[in-house]
């Protein structure tokens, strides 16, 4: 197979990750680190959750390279196609929106990016299940799955940043810790949903979100209520995925057992 083919798709995916690394980039390392310096809320996490962006962009790389091979060219051209350039423009207007403290365009963006990322999500994980090799594990899966469980974090975020109070100016009354409480709910049930998603679940969709509820736990000191609810939820998430990792390497072992014992029982019959 030529590697012209699907050539404006691919250049056009070249160009748009560059330009979604380089909004990313500027938004951390440039004159305004706009995660350090935007609105706090009472969900905000510490700075370094946003270093998930580092991970994904780093596999993304990857799969800029990926789609120049035979399977690469199958997935990303052929199945996912204009979509992932969509989510590129997406998500670097939502990075403009949020280093111009534009919170509400911001969320609704955040709502878009979700949007875009979840139609690439669904077709890998429907379309391309029986995954073949290591680079499309590493680059197609592995990539899409920590984008999307990260896309939900950036609503919930989104959403605070948007609606909910200045934490430097305004102490957590008591509907202030009911929604971030509810929000936990929602963050850590949706983790346990990508760990028990499927037979395999979806680790990677699951940490980028417990993640998140870890860092929240590190960075919510002034509220106990909000802080310690962190720490739960943060702890049940890991459990989950834990759990699912477990279940996920016994099944292979009883598939393994189970193929070493076939010749025997066949050759006993």
């Amino acid at each position: 197979m030529a590697l012209t083919d699907g050539l404006l798709i691919k250049v056009v995916n070249i160009l748009v990750y560059a330009t979604s690394l380089g909004s990313n980039i500027y938004s951390v390392a440039g004159p305004e680190d706009m995660y350090g310096h935007s609105k706090t809320t009472y969900i905000t996490p510490s700075y370094y959750a946003f270093y998930v962006w580092s991970l994904i962009h780093l596999l993304l790389l990857g799969t800029m390279v990926f789609q120049f091979t035979a399977r690469g060219k199958e997935i990303i051209v052929d199945s996912i196609g204009w979509r992932f350039a969509i989510l590129g423009i997406f998500n670097s207007v939502y990075v403009y929106f949020w280093s111009r403290h534009w919170y509400i365009l911001a969320f609704v963006m955040s709502l878009l990016v979700s949007a875009a990322v979840s139609q690439i999500y669904y077709i890998v994980k429907k379309n391309h299940s029986a995954r073949e090799g290591l680079g499309e594990e590493a680059f197609v899966h592995l990539p899409f799955s920590l984008y999307h469980g990260w896309t939900i974090v950036l609503v919930v975020l989104s959403a605070f940043a948007a609606f909910g109070v200045d934490a430097h100016k305004h102490h957590a009354g008591i509907w202030t810790k009911v929604f971030v409480f509810l929000a936990f709910v929602f963050l850590e049930t949706t983790a346990a949903a990508y760990a028990f998603a499927s037979r395999e679940g979806d680790a990677a969709g699951a940490a980028a979100i417990t993640w998140a509820l870890f860092a929240i736990f590190i960075h919510q000191t002034s509220s106990k209520f909000i802080h310690w609810s962190a720490l739960a939820f943060f702890i049940l998430s890991l459990f989950a995925i834990l759990k699912s990792l477990y279940t996920t390497l016994r099944g292979s072992g009883n598939v393994l057992h189970d193929e070493e014992r076939a010749p025997l029982v066949a050759g006993s019959s």
